[in-house]
């Protein structure tokens, strides 16, 4: 998933370093260095080098660019990772194996502050592990000029088999995430092992193929739409957030069949070397202002109550941004499960899928 630089926040940047950030009990770690082991371009760095003075540390900070990087980094046992931000399924996964160690609650003292929907979610139930960093539903951004709102909501996902749109689309090269709208829109769980359903979701995909002849991007999807060189795409909220913001045109929808809900979450290795630096630096993440910071910047929700208050009310970098705010307690809306066998399945699928382009 793709983590942008808003450039649209430029002068919110400049201001980072005049922000009070709250106070803390400082300790002085005399110069040790914290490995933290994040998604690209998913901070502020004004944020790391306010840590780094209020500790005096280092944070050696590193980029991945999916949970299956990460994965292959930590299991081969190179890297002395403090900290680490996966998504749901795989903290799940790490769980299970005893990759991880208990965060301590004298420390991070202040999860009451997170929003209720990003509490106690099912991989954690008691966020024994883990505790949210940003959040985000995957929707569709579109053109309100060129295609009707009420269409978009009345069809959701279908949206990408409509042959009257064919050339006029981007979709995510992810198997996950193509998968999962097909899933959606045969009215299935993306979390299925049905070996029936899960070829009606290929079958579904094939179809997309000839009807729609979408032009399969990455990141290139977000200039690309906040630019108007497309009608529709499918989208990251926080990525569409920043579409939003840089182009009036462009509109809103995460899809009544529903969605996936993703939830990247800090987590600290069972070997981690600082393991109370560590515990130190999510409480930081976790207060108003660092959590304020980090999505004002990057686009994608807070898991902080107050922040998404702030964000999105009046006054707010975010105000009456559709994409800023993921939908919360819908039924059809779902986090991915640990499933390695389904995952690799869904890939080999997908390669077929492109090949028939």
């Amino acid at each position: 998933m793709k983590k942008i630089l808003c450039s649209l926040l430029a002068l919110v940047l400049a201001a980072l370093p005049l922000l009070a950030f709250a106070e803390g009990t400082d300790e002085d770690f005399g110069g040790v260095t914290l490995n933290v082991y994040n998604w690209g371009e998913y901070i502020d760095e004004a944020v790391l080098r306010e840590f780094e003075q209020r500790y005096n540390c280092k944070v050696n900070y590193k980029y991945y660019d999916s949970n299956e990087t990460l994965y292959t980094k930590l299991s081969g046992g190179d890297d002395p990772w403090d900290i680490l931000v996966p998504s749901d399924y795989m903290i799940e996964r790490l769980i299970k194996e005893g990759a991880l160690q208990p965060l301590d609650k004298s420390i991070v003292n202040n999860l009451d502050d997170l929003t209720d929907s990003v509490k106690n979610l099912a991989f954690d139930p008691d966020n024994t592990y883990s505790v949210p960093y940003l959040w985000q539903t995957v929707c569709i951004v579109y053109d309100t000029t060129k295609i009707d709102p009420a269409v978009v909501e009345e069809k959701g996902w279908d949206l990408f088999l409509d042959p009257a749109y064919k050339g006029h689309a981007y979709m995510y090269d992810s198997s996950r995430d193509a998968f999962m709208i097909a899933l959606k829109a045969l009215g299935y769980s993306m979390n299925t092992d049905n070996e029936q359903e899960i070829d009606a979701a290929h079958q579904w995909l094939l179809q997309m193929n000839s009807a729609l002849n979408p032009s399969y991007v990455t990141d290139e999807m977000i200039d690309g739409m906040a630019e108007g060189l497309k009608w529709f795409a499918l989208a990251y909220s926080g990525d569409a957030a920043y579409i939003l913001g840089e182009n009036e045109d462009m509109g809103f929808c995460a899809p009544k069949q529903g969605t996936n809900i993703a939830v990247d979450s800090m987590v600290i290795p069972a070997k981690a070397g600082n393991p109370r630096l560590a515990n130190l630096f999510i409480r930081f993440i976790c207060e108003y202002e660092t959590s304020l910071a980090i999505s004002s910047y990057t686009g994608y929700a807070s898991p902080n109550a107050k922040v998404l208050e702030t964000l999105s009310g009046p006054g707010g970098d975010y105000e009456g941004n559709d994409a800023y705010l993921p939908r919360a307690g819908y039924d059809l809306d779902e986090h991915y499960v640990d499933n390695v066998a389904l995952a690799a399945k869904l890939s080999d699928l997908w390669m077929k899928v492109m090949a028939a382009r």
